[in-house]
Formats: structure tokens, C-alpha cells, sequence
């Protein structure tokens, strides 16, 4: 008996200990994380299938967030359930069977662990998908069908996305990229995440005005680089508009050239608990924009690729790098148009110049298989390229002596010199962006005349290594001169499409609630 009563206080502290774990655990808010991110071009002939997404269950999202480690601070503030995260290289326009098994893939998760208090929603912004418009507002839709409209999402994007109306009204609270090139990608990811946090903890819940308004821009995106201006004072402006609760946030998007949507075109958002503040910011935001419109240029100087070359040849500058812009897979681009190449080889001065170049890069499945058998020494010649985008050039034949091999099962790379030419192919389609992945197939960029990169403003390291840059308007999905885009479905008028155009109506336009669906 003695024992007994021992234990019963024992018992009770171990219970009530018990119990206040579980209220605290219930207390905190059940956050999901999903999204489906991929920058798809439709003047690209390229189409992208469900495998290019390389998507991430469960806790391998985590991963992706460096502010989700296990000392962030973060992590410890929710329940998250992570659902299905699948992030593309940028490509062209996703596969209707694509896009649909990745939404229903993710409906079925979040269905497994209703109730939410919250939603962290990751996305580009810029998904094309077949006999779709808004695939991204099309997502939301479906999510808040099955979530229902009190729980609060929160979308993090890239400012090169789209927001529809249909997107500005499902999510709560919005944001994007303050620069670009995007070295701010995750302070924005994780943005979104506080934001919607502190309003759960809180409880203030959803903000009370959303405001969107669109602007008639569509510029491309190596003139939109806040790394100068007008982009560089258009965008270090938001912070300056924010007010705590007053006004929570404010974004601009220049929004994705390449693709021919009626929602492609400028926006700026901005949402807060104060009605008049919030329609000031937007507005403020949204005149600046329009009013810097004919200053953004290209973030380097800009030529067609024959006087690019002229001017590399004449430079002694080491590397001297010509950014191959019209077919830059990181921006749409297919990745195989073979058309500068084709140039170079052509170009009697670079051939007797003895200037060394590189080429980064051109897919060619076979090319790569052929020069695996040759081996390093051995001598290759074969065809490359233009096996998805042959509008402007045939595949094109390479002969010369393989020089090394980077052996991969997901996509293996050789390097073949063909005279003063070292041209890397690659399995698949790949995108340049290291010093490592050029040091890694024996090449030495720094010491290297010219370098040719599939790419549009260079990225940081690129951008640091440069010895001189200009940017080549060249062929492509991702054509970088638009008025050549045969566009058809875009509003109009459209700046630069329609330089003499009014002024349009840049006034406040609130959004409905998303607790006001109106699917």
C-alpha cells in the first residue's frame, strides 16, 4: 500500500508533464510546405516531363532550407508537414500529364494531414503548361478546395514569375526576389516563412488588404538585373514601404517574357493591416516602376555575336565572356541550338587568331558515347546538338581529339578540341555556372581567351571571374531581342511592344480575401 501511494505523485508529475507536452505541441501551428517551381518557355519547341522536376517528399523538402536546420530557430516553431517540393531546370512548357500527377501527387499528401493552420507555398511563378494559363493560380485553386479558405498561405516566388488575379486572391501573403541575379532566394523563401509564422503566432491571422495592381512591362530578364540601375533603386525601395503590421510586405514582378499568356506582364502586390498605407506603398511602387520603364537596359553591353566576337579577339583581357543569350537553358531555352557554334567554326580570324576558346555547352547523346569508346587521347567525330531545337541550325559535326571525360550516370560530359576550339557535350542539356565544373574536365577558365556560355547576365562566380563580358543576341526559345517574338496572346498595349502607348491606370486595386473565394 505504501508503495502505492509513493507512486501516485510520481505518476501525477508524469502525467500533468505528459500533458503540458501535448497541449505545447498542439498549440503550435501544423504548417505544410509544397510547391512546384519551373520557368518554362512557349516559343521553345523543348517540352517538359514529370522527371525534370526531381521532386522532394517528406523530410528530404528540409533539405532544400537551410533555414529548417535543426538550429535555426525555425524548425521549432510548427508542426511541418512537408508534402512535395519539385523544383525544374528551366525548360519548355510542361506536359499537361506532367503537371497533373505532381498536383495530384501533392493533393493526396496534404489530404493525409488535415487539419492546417498554415501553408508555406514555393513556387517560380512562370510554369507554362500545356491547355493551361495560370497553371500556378490553377494549383492554389485546387489546394484551397481541399484546405479550405482558413488556412493561411503564405507564396514565396521569383520575380520573374506571374501573378494572376486568381493567385494574388487564394494565397494570403505574397512575396518575391529583391534581386537579380537571385543571391537573395532564400532570405525570400524564408521570409515568407516568418511572415506566416508571426501571424499564427500572433493570431492575427490573415492580413485584412491585399492590394495588386498590374503594370504593362514585359522586359527581359538580363535588363531587368538590380545590380544597376533603375532595377537597383526600383527594388532597395520596398523595404523602406514596410510598417510592421501596417503594411507586412510588398513585392514587384517584372514578371517572364517567354511565354505568350495573357498573365504575363509586370506586377506589384502589397498586403497589411492598414488600408491606406497599403494602397500607398502599392501604388508608390507600381508609378516608380512604370515611370523607370525606358531606363532598364541590358545589365552589360549588348551586340549581335559576329562583333562580339571582333571585339574578344581584340581584347586581351582574360576571359574575355560572350554570354550565348538566346538559347540560355537557365532562362527557357532548349540548350541544343547549334547556331553560335556554327558561327565560331566559321569565324576565319578566330581559327587563325590561336586565341583559345571554350564552349559550354551542347547535348548530344551519341557524340558523348562515341568519345566515351575513343577515350581521352582518342579522336572523335560525330554530331551534336539541335536534336530538340533545330530552327536555326542543324546538328553540327565536331571532330578533334577528346581531352577528357566526366564519366556520370545522370549526365556524363566530355570535352573534344577541335583546333584552338574545346567544345564541352554533354549527355543532357547543362547549364555552366561553376569555376569547379569547368576545373573538373581539365579546363582552365581563367587562363582561357574567350569563353562562350549558354547563359544571360552572368552569375556571381562568372561574374567575378570575368576579365571582360558582353552579353550576344543570338537565337532561341529564350530570344532576348523580343520584338522578333511572334507573340499573339499577351494583353496589349505592352511596353516596349507598344512604345507610344497611354499611361495606364496604376490605382490601387484590392484584392478579395482568400476567406471570398471566387474560384
Amino acid at each position: 500500500m505504501k508503495k502505492v501511494l509513493f507512486s501516485i505523485p510520481i505518476l501525477l508529475i508524469i502525467i500533468s508533464t505528459g500533458c503540458n507536452t501535448r497541449r505545447a505541441q498542439k498549440e503550435l501551428p501544423r504548417i505544410a510546405i509544397a510547391g512546384i517551381a519551373i520557368e518554362s518557355s512557349t516559343f521553345s519547341p523543348a517540352v517538359s516531363h514529370e522527371d525534370a522536376f526531381r521532386a522532394r517528399t517528406g523530410d528530404e523538402v528540409f533539405t532544400y532550407y537551410p533555414f529548417m536546420s535543426p538550429d535555426s530557430g525555425i524548425i521549432n516553431r510548427a508542426v511541418w508537414l512537408p508534402t512535395l517540393r519539385g523544383h525544374a531546370m528551366p525548360g519548355g512548357i510542361v506536359t499537361r500529364e506532367a503537371y497533373e500527377s505532381l498536383v495530384t501527387k501533392t493533393l493526396n499528401m496534404l489530404r493525409e494531414i488535415l487539419p492546417l493552420d498554415g501553408l508555406f507555398f514555393d513556387i517560380h511563378g512562370a510554369m507554362s503548361v500545356q491547355g493551361l494559363d495560370d497553371p500556378e493560380g490553377d494549383f492554389l485553386v485546387r489546394i484551397r478546395e481541399l484546405v479550405g479558405t482558413d488556412v493561411l498561405i503564405s507564396t514565396s516566388m521569383d520575380l520573374h514569375g506571374n501573378v494572376s488575379p486568381r493567385l494574388a486572391q487564394n494565397t494570403d501573403m505574397i512575396t518575391c526576389y529583391r534581386l537579380a541575379p537571385h543571391e537573395d532566394a532564400i532570405e525570400s523563401k524564408k521570409r515568407a516563412v516568418t511572415n506566416l509564422l508571426s501571424r499564427l503566432e500572433t493570431g492575427k491571422g490573415k492580413p485584412s488588404y491585399k492590394i495588386w495592381i498590374p503594370v504593362p512591362v514585359l522586359l527581359p530578364g538580363e535588363k531587368t538585373s538590380t545590380r544597376i540601375e533603375p532595377g537597383k533603386s526600383l527594388y532597395a525601395a520596398i523595404p523602406g514601404m514596410l510598417d510592421d503590421d501596417n503594411v507586412i510586405d510588398a513585392a514587384i514582378w517584372m514578371s517572364y517574357p517567354w511565354a505568350d499568356e495573357p498573365r504575363n506582364h509586370g506586377v506589384v502586390m502589397a498586403y497589411g493591416d492598414d488600408k491606406e498605407a497599403v494602397a500607398k506603398a502599392a501604388e508608390k511602387l507600381a508609378r516608380h516602376f512604370w515611370d523607370v520603364r525606358k531606363e532598364f537596359d541590358f545589365v552589360a553591353p549588348t551586340t549581335y555575336l559576329d562583333e562580339a566576337l571582333k571585339k574578344a579577339l581584340a581584347s586581351d583581357k582574360k576571359p574575355f565572356i560572350i554570354s550565348d543569350m538566346g538559347d540560355n537553358p537557365t532562362a527557357g531555352g532548349a540548350g541544343d541550338v547549334t547556331w553560335t557554334l556554327h558561327e565560331l567554326f566559321k569565324d576565319t580570324a578566330l581559327q587563325s587568331s590561336g586565341k583559345t576558346l571554350i564552349y559550354a555547352s551542347i547535348p548530344g547523346t551519341e557524340f558523348v558515347k562515341k568519345a566515351v569508346e575513343a577515350g581521352v587521347g582518342g579522336e572523335v567525330d560525330a554530331t551534336a546538338g539541335a536534336e530538340v531545337d533545330s530552327r536555326f541550325a542543324p546538328p553540327i559535326r565536331l571532330k578533334g581529339v577528346v581531352t577528357a571525360i566526366k564519366e556520370d550516370t545522370a549526365n556524363t560530359e566530355v570535352v573534344v578540341k577541335s583546333g584552338n576550339i574545346y567544345t564541352i557535350v554533354t549527355e543532357k542539356r547543362n547549364a555552366y555556372h561553376y569555376e569547379k565544373q569547368f576545373i573538373d574536365l581539365g579546363l582552365k577558365p581563367r587562363e582561357a581567351d574567350i569563353l562562350v556560355v549558354k547563359i544571360g547576365y552572368l552569375v556571381p562566380e562568372l561574374y567575378d571571374m570575368r576579365g571582360d563580358w558582353l552579353m550576344a543576341l543570338t537565337p532561341g526559345g529564350v530570344d532576348q531581342d523580343l520584338l522578333r517574338l511572334p507573340y499573339k496572346r499577351i494583353n496589349r498595349p505592352m511596353y516596349p511592344l507598344d512604345p507610344g502607348m497611354r499611361d495606364p491606370d496604376l490605382s490601387a486595386q484590392f484584392i478579395p480575401l482568400s476567406d471570398e473565394i471566387m474560384y
